[in-house]
C-alpha cells in the first residue's frame, strides 16, 4: 500500500541505524514489524496465568473424567 507520510529526519535516521536498514522503506517496515511483535508479546504476557493447562499426569490419564478427578484432588490439597 502506498502512503505518503512526513517523518522527522532524525527519527528516520535513528530507525535506519537501529534496524540496519539500507532504505527508508525498509526502516519503516522493520520498525512497524518490531512494534507489532512487541504488542503481541505484551498480549501474550498479560494472558499468562489465565490458561488452564493440563499437567503431565492429567495428559497421561487421557480421560476427561480422570482429569477432573485429579484436578479435584489437587485443589483439595491446597
Amino acid at each position: 500500500m502506498k502512503t505518503t507520510i512526513d517523518i522527522p529526519d532524525q527519527v528516520l535516521a535513528d530507525a535506519m541505524r537501529f534496524t540496519g536498514a539500507k532504505t527508508k522503506r525498509e526502516a519503516v517496515v522493520k520498525a512497524i514489524e518490531d512494534y507489532n511483535r512487541q504488542q503481541k508479546i505484551k498480549q501474550l504476557v498479560s494472558s499468562l496465568g489465565t490458561w488452564d493447562i493440563a499437567t503431565n499426569e492429567e495428559i497421561e490419564a487421557g480421560d476427561s473424567m480422570e482429569i477432573e478427578t485429579i484436578r479435584n484432588k489437587r485443589s483439595d490439597r491446597s
